[in-house]
C-alpha cells in the first residue's frame, strides 16, 4: 500500500518543532554584523507581483511563483522574505493545518516529542553560519500564528531538516524520486540532458504554490532552485556554471541527532561548485543523518556523477562506456555494495523497479531532447508498458509530484514543470539571460514561451477526471475503515471503477470486508488485487496474510 513520507515528515518535524523550547539559542545567534541589515520596502504592482529594488516576485500565467533576489546573505534573507511572506504564511499553514489532522491525540504528541527532542540539540553546528544568517533574516517574515510551537528564527531552521527527518523515521516509505543523466550519443545535439522528478508530497496544498527562485548572492555562482515559500535549501537547480543538483532520497536508519540538512549541503555545491571534483570536495566536508543520492551534473566535465551520502559511508558512481546515468532510490557506488540498507530497499521497496523501467525507456529514444525527456517523466506505465494502475509508485510518473525539472547545463537552460504534477507546460527559463539583465521598472516573467513545452493531453482526458476523483473517494475509504463506519457495496464498486487497475482499490476493499467480517467477499477482493502490480513486496507478502487468515476463517 501506497505509504508517502510526507505523513511521517510531517509528524516528526512539527513534534521536533515543539520540542525546540529545550534548545539553548544562544548557542545558535546568527551573525548579522557587517551585513546589509536595511529593511527591505516592497511596492506592490498588483496581486501577484512584488518588487524591492533588483529584487522582485510575481506569479507567472502557468502558476509558477518566480522569485528574483540578490545581495548578501543577511539581505538575501529578508528581501526574500518581504517579497514572499504570504507564500511563506501559507506554506506554513499548509503545513501544520496537516498536522493537526495527522497527530490528533495530546499525548501521543507528547509521547513523540520526548523522544525526538535529541534531534535539534546539535543541528546549529551542522549548519553553515551564512544559511544560518540568511534564514534568520527571512525569519523575520515569519506568521505569528506558530510561535507557540517555536520562535520564528528555530522554526525556520528546523524545517530545513523536515526533509531529512521524514527519511530517517520512515521505512520503506521512500520519496520515490527517480532521474537520469543522458548525453553524447544518447542526445540531439549530443549535449548533457538532465531530468528529474521531485515524488515529494506533503498535501494539494502544500504543493499549490511552486516557487521558482533566482538567487545572485554576492559570493559564489548565481543559481535558480525550485521549492516554496521559506525554502533557501536545493532540492533541483542549476548554477551559473552550468552545474546542476538534485536529490534522492536512499534507505536510512534512525540517527540520534540532527546533523548537516540534505537541501543546505546541495545548497552549498550549487553555489560554491563549478565541477564535479569541487561539489565531491564540499560533500566530503559535511556530516549528514540521512542516506541521499545526490545527482550532479556538470557542464564543465560533460558528465554527471552520483555522490552518495550517509551517516556512515560516503561514495561517488560514475558510469563507463555508456552515455546515460539512471538513478531512484538505492545506492550504486562500491560503498554500499554490501550495505544491508540499501540491498534491503532494493529487494523490498519499489526503487529498483522504477530504475529498471527508466532504463527501458531511455532504451526506446535513439536522441533524446527537452520534449522526450519531459514525455518519461510523465509515463505512467510499468516494464513492458504494464497498465499499472494510476498513482501505482512503480510508476515514472506517479501522480504526486511536487515538480519535474529538466535541465540543459551546457545551454543554461532549465524547463521546471507547472501544476499539476509534472503534467501542466513546463516552462523553459535561460541562466545567462536571466543573471546578464537589470530587473528595475516594468517586471515581466523570466521564462520563454518559445521554448515552453506543452502541457500533458493527459490532463483533458476522462482517466485524469476520475484518478482525481478517486483520490477524494479513496480518502474517504480510508475514513471508514479506520472508523468501522458502513460502505455501501455501490460505494466501493464506483470507487473502483475509477482507478480500477490499480491495486489498492482491491485491497482497500479486501479490508473493508474482512473487518467487517464478510470473508467471502474480502477473499474476492485480496485475490484481485493480487493480480495487479502491487507496489512493494511486504505489501503483498500483506495481501497474502490475509488471504491465510481468510482461509482459516472459512475452514
Amino acid at each position: 500500500m501506497k505509504k508517502l513520507v510526507c505523513f511521517v515528515t510531517l509528524v516528526s518535524t512539527a513534534l521536533l518543532l515543539v520540542s525546540c523550547g529545550t534548545y539553548n539559542s544562544v548557542h545558535d545567534k546568527p551573525v548579522t554584523t557587517g551585513y546589509d541589515a536595511s529593511v527591505p520596502v516592497v511596492q506592490r504592482q498588483n496581486d501577484s507581483t512584488l518588487q524591492s529594488g533588483n529584487n522582485f516576485l510575481l506569479k507567472n500565467k502557468q502558476g509558477l511563483w518566480e522569485l528574483y533576489v540578490e545581495g548578501d546573505p543577511l539581505q538575501r534573507g529578508m528581501v526574500t522574505g518581504a517579497l514572499s511572506e504570504e507564500l511563506i504564511h501559507f506554506q506554513e499553514g499548509a503545513f501544520f493545518n496537516k498536522v493537526k489532522d495527522i497527530v490528533p491525540s495530546k499525548f501521543k504528541q507528547k509521547m513523540l516529542r520526548q523522544f525526538l527532542k535529541w534531534y535539534n540539540r546539535k543541528l546549529y553546528l551542522h549548519v553553515e553560519p551564512e544559511y544560518k544568517t540568511e534564514i534568520y533574516g527571512l525569519s523575520q517574515h515569519l506568521s505569528h500564528d506558530y510561535d507557540y510551537v517555536a520562535p520564528a528564527y528555530l522554526r525556520s531552521l528546523y524545517l530545513h531538516a523536515a526533509h531529512d527527518i521524514g527519511h530517517a523515521l520512515t521505512d520503506l516509505s521512500l520519496v520515490g524520486c527517480t532521474s537520469f543523466a543522458v548525453w553524447g550519443d544518447k542526445t540531439e545535439d549530443g549535449s548533457l540532458l538532465i531530468a528529474r522528478n521531485l515524488d515529494f508530497y506533503v498535501g494539494d496544498e502544500f504543493a499549490k504554490n511552486k516557487l521558482v527562485s533566482f538567487v545572485k548572492p554576492t559570493t559564489g555562482y548565481p543559481f535558480m532552485s525550485v521549492g516554496w515559500g521559506g525554502m533557501i535549501g536545493v532540492l533541483s537547480g542549476m548554477n551559473t556554471e552550468g552545474l546542476t543538483v538534485t536529490i534522492n532520497s536512499g534507505k536510512s536508519d534512525m540517527p540520534l541527532v540532527a546533523k548537516t540538512p540534505i537541501s543546505l549541503l546541495t545548497r552549498q555545491i550549487l553555489q560554491y561548485a563549478k565541477n564535479i571534483e569541487e561539489a565531491i570536495a564540499i560533500a566530503k566536508k559535511h556530516e549528514v543523518f540521512v542516506s541521499e543520492s545526490i545527482m550532479v551534473g556538470s557542464a564543465n566535465d560533460n558528465k554527471t556523477t552520483l555522490i552518495e551520502v550517509s551517516p556512515d559511508k560516503f561514495g561517488v558512481y560514475e558510469v563507463a562506456n555508456t552515455s546515460q546515468l539512471v538513478c531512484s532510490n538505492h545506492f550504486q557506488s562500491d560503498a554500499y555494495k554490501d550495505d544491508h540498507k540499501n540491498n534491503y530497499a532494493i529487494k523490498n521497496s519499489h526503487t529498483e523497479y522504477r530504475f529498471e523501467r527508466m532504463t527501458e525507456l531511455l532504451g526506446k529514444q535513439d536522441k533524446i531532447n527537452p520534449e522526450k525527456a519531459a514525455a518519461i517523466m510523465r509515463n505512467t506505465k510499468g516494464l513492458s508498458e504494464m497498465i499499472l494502475g494510476y498513482g501505482n509508485e512503480k510508476a515514472i510518473n506517479q501522480l504526486l509530484a511536487h515538480h519535474s525539472v529538466i535541465f540543459r547545463p551546457e545551454e543554461r537552460q532549465v524547463w521546471v514543470s507547472a501544476n499539476p504534477y509534472q503534467l501542466g507546460e513546463y516552462v523553459a527559463y535561460d541562466l545567462d539571460e536571466i543573471f546578464s539583465q537589470k530587473h528595475n521598472g516594468n517586471i515581466i516573467s523570466l521564462g520563454i514561451d518559445s521554448l515552453a513545452i506543452p502541457q500533458d493531453e493527459f490532463v483533458n482526458s476522462q482517466e485524469y477526471k476520475n484518478y482525481e476523483a478517486y483520490r477524494v473517494e479513496d480518502h474517504k475509504v480510508d475514513l471508514a475503515i479506520k472508523n468501522k463506519t458502513n460502505l455501501e457495496s455501490s460505494r466501493l464498486r464506483a470507487y473502483q471503477a475509477l482507478n480500477p487497475d490499480f491495486w489498492v482499490v482491491h485491497y482497500k476493499a479486501g479490508v473493508y470486508f474482512y473487518n467487517k467480517g464478510y470473508y467471502t467477499a474480502a477473499q474476492k477482493e485480496f485475490e484481485k488485487a493480487l493480480t495487479k502490480e502491487i507496489t512493494t513486496l511486504p505489501d503483498k507478502e500483506k495481501t497474502e496474510e490475509y488471504l491465510k487468515k481468510i482461509s482459516k476463517k472459512l475452514n
